[in-house]
């Protein structure tokens, strides 16, 4: 058995403004509760962490009781086919749902919907037992797990992949490491890249085969504690690891084209919440610039903070219109991977800008640990990084340009 991947063509406005609606209720309903009852835990790492980086178990809990209930909602992993549990929606719909609760700001919030811990496309390609034993629970939000392709030494070039896999009868041997991956000290099970044969034989980017391997088969190393991911992250390591040949997802030596294919969709979700928190992010100071006063005025009269403000604000709205447009154009199936990049490169670039500002007129209140504005700072600089730096995203732009080979 295999599954359908193919998408339909979402909801109407009308649907969609219920969605987001809905949303709002499911937050009121369920996630707010359970942030009442952590308090600053969830915030605040010096009360939310473990002396080596891991996360509390109140908060491990907390999220997943999320995972849980809104996968029971319906809106978890809605933007998956409905014959794994989905509903189906196009990406515009998951595009606005993504950064309406971005715009909530950081926190629970952005565990109402799949994540890095959730399902992806990629896992569609599961067949047999693992439609049953991997994909359908991770759509339930009963199993979390993590994509692992960075390594210590390969990041952005992940063909270059040092951790190898070889075939020993009807097992694959694993050996390697893997670093900075996302909700690798708690997932359930991950999914593994490794090379399979030698570039010199396959290609640059054949090759490559993607294995699913679960959480008593490799060890854990280090917690790798980026600044904005805290607990997060961290180090893969596969000493001699075998698994059974029915754990290859997909095809053998073709998982890097396999992961190209939804390339666009991690961009769009990601610049979504770069989106959603500088709108964030600019509703928080414009309350306070009204509000705060100096030299018997607020503070919002003041040229230099309102042009500031306004700037963002501008700024933010071109961001959302390039996320529109990107998810449009997914939908309708065209070529995406310049409208990708440059939506991923702006809408993070925005928020780095728009954070910074929000920091600067707050002042010295910006800088305080009991306020959001350095951690959406911290959320904006890691965002430049993950799914493609800066400099990925230009080089690729300029590539679809033909400035480049």
């Amino acid at each position: 058995m295999s599954i359908d991947t193919t998408s339909g063509v979402g909801f109407g406005v009308d649907d969609e403004t219920l969605i987001l609606d809905s949303l709002d209720e499911f937050l009121e309903q369920e996630v707010e509760p359970l942030l009442d009852d952590l308090g600053d835990v969830d915030t605040n790492p010096r009360t939310g962490h473990h002396e080596n980086g891991r996360l509390t178990d109140d908060i491990l809990e907390a999220r997943a009781q999320i995972r849980r209930r809104s996968a029971d909602a319906g809106f978890y992993a809605m933007n998956l086919p409905e014959a794994v549990g989905g509903e189906d929606v196009s990406p515009v719909t998951w595009y606005r749902a993504k950064k309406h609760l971005a715009s909530h700001g950081p926190g629970l919030a952005r565990y109402v919907l799949a994540g890095p811990e959730g399902p992806k496309p990629l896992l569609l390609q599961a067949e047999g037992d693992q439609i049953e034993r991997y994909l359908e629970p991770t759509v339930r939000g009963e199993k979390s797990t993590a994509f692992a392709q960075t390594e210590p030494n390969v990041g952005s070039d992940s063909p270059n992949m040092e951790t190898v896999g070889r075939k020993e009868g009807d097992e694959w041997v694993l050996n390697g490491r893997k670093q900075w991956i996302t909700n690798a000290p708690y997932a359930d099970f991950i999914q593994l890249f490794a090379r399979t044969t030698p570039q010199d034989e396959s290609g640059r980017y054949g090759g490559i085969t993607c294995f699913l391997v679960d959480r008593d088969e490799y060890d854990l190393g280090s917690y790798n504690n980026a600044v904005g991911a805290v607990g997060t992250q961290a180090e893969i390591v596969l000493d001699d690891v075998r698994i059974p040949e029915d754990r290859v997802l997909g095809e053998v030596d073709n998982a890097f084209y396999a992961a190209m294919e939804f390339l666009s969709l991690g961009r769009l979700e990601l610049g979504a919440e770069a989106v959603g928190y500088s709108e964030y992010a600019l509703e928080q100071a414009r309350e306070y610039v009204t509000e705060r006063e100096a030299f018997g005025q607020s503070i919002g009269n003041f040229q230099q903070v309102s042009a500031s403000l306004a700037c963002g604000n501008a700024k933010t709205y071109a961001a959302d219109a390039a996320g529109l447009k990107l998810a449009w154009k997914m939908a309708q199936d065209e070529r995406t991977v310049m409208d990708a990049s440059v939506f991923k490169w702006f809408a993070t670039t925005v928020m780095w800008e728009v954070a910074d500002a929000v920091v600067q007129v707050h002042g010295a209140n910006g800088l305080a640990e009991e306020n959001p504005y350095m951690d959406l700072l911290h959320q904006a600089r890691m965002l430049r990084i993950v799914e493609g730096t800066d400099e990925i995203q230009l080089n690729t732009i300029a590539k679809e340009l033909g400035l480049t080979e």
